[in-house]
């Protein structure tokens, strides 16, 4: 089991930059897949980026494509989400969650384990 919290969300102007934590306990984080989600008011939660176990892949939703970066710590039990360059529309919610192996990893209802959430918003 694995318990995940997130930090550092914020206000920023659009053109701005945050960069978002995700700490988790446990003694075998490396052995967990890691995504970030984001939910907006009014929508369903959204794939913004996965990291695999190791590191070594990633990937990215449109969207957020080459503005936003994912990066983990398996040593530090920690991944990050480095967000430029952002929007109006990057306004949301962000999740960090975890799961050993997930059949989708843009998938949300495939992640076991969830953060409680760090709010983003980026003003015009």
């Amino acid at each position: 089991q694995v318990q995940l919290v997130e930090s550092g969300g914020g206000l920023v102007q659009a053109g701005g930059s945050l960069r978002l934590s995700c700490a988790a306990s446990g003694r075998t984080f490396g052995s967990y897949f890691m995504g970030w989600f984001r939910q907006a008011p009014g929508k369903e939660r959204e794939f913004v980026a996965a990291i695999w176990w190791s590191g070594d892949s990633t990937d990215y939703a449109d969207p957020v494509k080459g503005r936003f970066t994912i990066s983990r710590d398996n040593a530090k039990n920690m991944v990050y989400l480095q967000m430029n360059s952002l929007k109006p529309e990057d306004t949301a919610v962000y999740y960090c969650a975890a799961d050993a192996r997930p059949r989708a990893h843009r998938d949300p209802g495939q992640y076991d384990y969830w953060g409680q959430g760090t709010q983003v918003t980026v003003s015009s």
